[in-house]
């Protein structure tokens, strides 16, 4: 890996430094115990900083995201990790009759009903399978029937996963910078690259974004999965 290419991350990380740690060093002032709260600390800086490269991240995975969700989703959709919902904006609405966002960062939320409201879905009452886990379901018709109500069975439940993330890179020389990074992706961005994306072996399988992405420390993979048997 080119070193220029392992810097090359370097200009984002400032942006990324400047746009979140004012916001954060401000909510401090305000309430000094968030000093003992590291979990809230990093979501009061990621909300600041998603909220800057939100849209462009969105954008810029526009063409993947109308290939891979809008064929494919369909019933129940849960988002895992949910961000600002922009997954709603790739969902047929005929084909697609509840939304749930899986989003542990509460103050990316009013962005989701915000979102979700916009595209015709509305929020039902419930609460959270897990206290860091905040769960927001939306649909068109409110008397739809929930689907679940514990977390335990969520996974006998999905037949299918539509995947589009961070993923560690098959390139040792890549993967060894990513690991240098590692540790403040998931003490600052409460976030790592995945690992394995294994186990549905059928339907399409993965792809790789286009080979100008090899040498990214922060390339996405796309696919398809279907639940065997």
């Amino acid at each position: 890996m080119h070193l220029s290419a392992a810097l090359a991350i370097l200009p984002d990380l400032y942006v990324v430094i400047k746009t979140g740690l004012w916001p954060t060093i401000l909510a401090i002032c305000h309430t000094p115990s968030l000093l003992l709260q590291p979990h809230e600390l990093s979501h009061i800086f990621m909300s600041h900083v998603w909220k800057l490269f939100s849209n462009g991240v969105d954008g810029n995975a526009k063409a993947t995201k109308q290939k891979l969700i809008t064929p494919h989703a369909y019933g129940v959709v849960l988002d895992i990790g949910a961000g600002h919902g922009h997954t709603i904006n790739y969902l047929d609405r005929s084909r697609v009759t509840k939304y749930v966002a899986l989003e542990p960062n509460t103050h990316m939320h009013a962005e989701i009903r915000r979102t979700a409201s916009a595209a015709g879905y509305t929020e039902s009452t419930g609460s959270a399978p897990h206290p860091l886990l905040r769960r927001r379901t939306y649909q068109h018709d409110p008397l739809f029937p929930p689907t679940c109500r514990h977390s335990h069975t969520i996974s006998g439940l999905i037949t299918e996963v539509l995947f589009y993330e961070h993923c560690l890179s098959d390139r040792r020389d890549v993967g060894w910078w990513q690991a240098v990074l590692d540790a403040a992706l998931e003490r600052v961005f409460r976030g790592r690259w995945i690992e394995d994306v294994g186990g549905w072996v059928e339907g399409e399988g993965v792809w790789e974004m286009d080979k100008e992405m090899e040498e990214h420390l922060f390339g996405y993979r796309a696919g398809r999965f279907v639940k065997a048997g």
